[in-house]
C-alpha cells in the first residue's frame, strides 16, 4: 500500500536565520535555489565556479550567466570559489552543480565534513561512479543516509525566479533532518513535502529527463498531444517498473516528486531536456543538438546508466530502449518512434 506524504508545517518557534546553509553550484537551479533560502536564511553561503562569476555577482547583485533578472541583496550572500571554505561553514550543503562536475568538485574536498548533512539537487547519474548521488557520497565520502537528503518535484527554476508557486519534496530518513530543510526552504511561493524514500526520489528524477528527450523528440516529429499524453503515461509506468526493480519501497508514483515531475519535464518549453529531445526530432544530430544548448540535458547521461541498469535487471522499458538507442546507438528518430508507437497503450 502507498504511504501518503505530509505536509511539514514549519515551526513558527524556531529561528530559521541561524541554520547555516551553503549551496554549490552556480547554474540556473543552484540560483533558483539560493533565492529560496534567502527567504529565511540570514545569510547564505554560496560556492560559485570561478573568480569570475564571483566577481560579477559581488559587482551586480545577479547571477552574470543564469537568471539574470533575480537579484540579491548581497549582505544575504557569502560567496566563495572554495570548496573546503563553503563546508567547513555550514552545517547543510546543498549540491546543485550539473552531475558531470560533482565528482571534480568535491574531490577537492579535504577539510572534516563529518557530521554534516549534504542535500543533492541533483537530477542525474555521476559519471565517475556510473551512480546516483545518493550512493556516490556513501561509498565515496562515507556520507551515510542518515546524512543526506534529497530535493525533487516539479519546480522550474525560472518560474521560482518569477515566485510562482512551486512545490518541493524532501526525502530523508531523519525527521529531524526533514524539519531543518522545510523551516529553510518553505516560503509564500515554495511548499514542501516529506518522503523517506531517497532513492525512490533521486531515480524517479533522473529518469523524467530520459523520458522528457523522448516528449521532445515526438514534438520535433510532428506529434501531437494526444500521443506525448499516452507516451507520458506509459512513461510512469516503465519509471515504476524500474523503481521497484532498484529499491521496494511504499511509494505512491501519482505524488508530485514522481509524476508531478514527470509531467512538467515532458511538457514545460523551460525544460532542457525536452528541447533536446525537440531538436533531435527535428533533424539535428545528437551532437549538434547538445552543442546548440547552454545547459546541461542530464537526461542525455542518464540514458545510457539507466539503460544497462535495465539490461542487468531483465526490464522491459521500450521507451528507454528507444531513447537509449536514438542517442547512443545513431538510430533514426522517425524509424525508431513508429517502432516505439505499436508497443504503446
Amino acid at each position: 500500500m502507498a504511504k501518503k506524504k505530509t505536509n511539514i508545517e514549519s515551526n513558527p518557534k524556531k529561528s530559521k536565520n541561524d541554520i547555516a546553509v551553503g549551496v554549490v553550484g552556480s547554474g540556473s537551479f543552484a540560483t533558483a535555489i539560493v533565492k529560496m533560502l534567502v527567504e529565511n536564511c540570514k545569510v547564505v553561503h554560496w560556492c560559485v565556479r570561478n573568480e569570475y562569476v564571483k566577481g560579477a555577482i559581488e559587482q551586480r547583485g545577479h547571477n552574470p550567466t543564469y537568471l539574470t533578472a533575480v537579484n540579491f541583496n548581497l549582505k544575504n550572500l557569502k560567496l566563495t570559489t572554495d570548496i573546503n571554505e563553503l563546508v567547513s561553514s555550514c552545517d547543510i550543503i546543498v549540491l546543485a552543480t550539473p552531475s558531470i562536475y560533482l565528482s571534480d568538485t568535491l574531490d577537492k574536498m579535504t577539510c572534516d565534513y563529518q557530521n554534516k548533512i549534504f542535500v543533492s539537487a541533483i537530477k542525474g547519474i555521476i559519471p565517475k561512479v556510473n551512480d546516483v548521488v545518493a550512493h556516490y557520497l556513501r561509498d565515496e565520502f562515507k556520507i551515510g543516509f542518515r546524512n543526506q537528503a534529497v530535493i525533487a518535484g516539479p519546480c522550474h527554476a525560472e518560474e521560482v525566479a518569477m515566485e510562482r508557486l512551486s512545490y518541493l519534496t524532501v526525502a530523508t530518513v531523519e525527521d529531524e533532518v526533514s524539519q531543518k530543510l522545510v523551516d529553510i526552504f518553505n516560503s509564500d511561493f515554495i511548499k514542501m513535502h516529506s518522503s523517506k524514500d531517497i532513492l525512490g526520489n533521486e531515480y524517479s528524477a533522473i529518469l523524467k529527463n530520459i523520458f522528457a528527450i523522448g516528449a521532445g523528440i515526438a514534438s520535433g516529429l510532428g506529434y501531437g498531444d494526444n500521443f506525448t499524453a499516452v507516451f507520458v503515461s506509459n512513461a510512469i509506468r516503465e519509471m515504476e517498473t524500474f523503481l521497484e526493480a532498484i529499491y521496494e519501497a511504499p511509494r505512491d508514483v501519482n505524488e508530485s516528486a514522481y509524476l508531478g515531475d514527470l509531467l512538467v519535464t515532458a511538457y514545460s518549453l523551460f525544460s532542457r531536456n525536452r528541447n533536446l529531445g525537440n531538436l533531435i526530432g527535428k533533424g539535428y544530430t545528437v551532437k549538434s543538438a547538445i552543442q546548440s544548448m547552454n545547459m546541461i540535458a542530464e537526461g542525455y547521461y542518464a540514458a545510457n546508466s539507466i539503460y544497462k541498469t535495465s539490461k542487468e535487471k531483465g526490464l522491459k522499458l521500450p521507451i528507454v530502449d528507444t531513447i537509449y538507442g536514438i542517442l547512443y546507438e545513431g538510430k533514426n528518430a522517425e524509424k525508431q518512434f513508429k517502432k516505439l508507437t505499436a508497443k504503446l497503450d
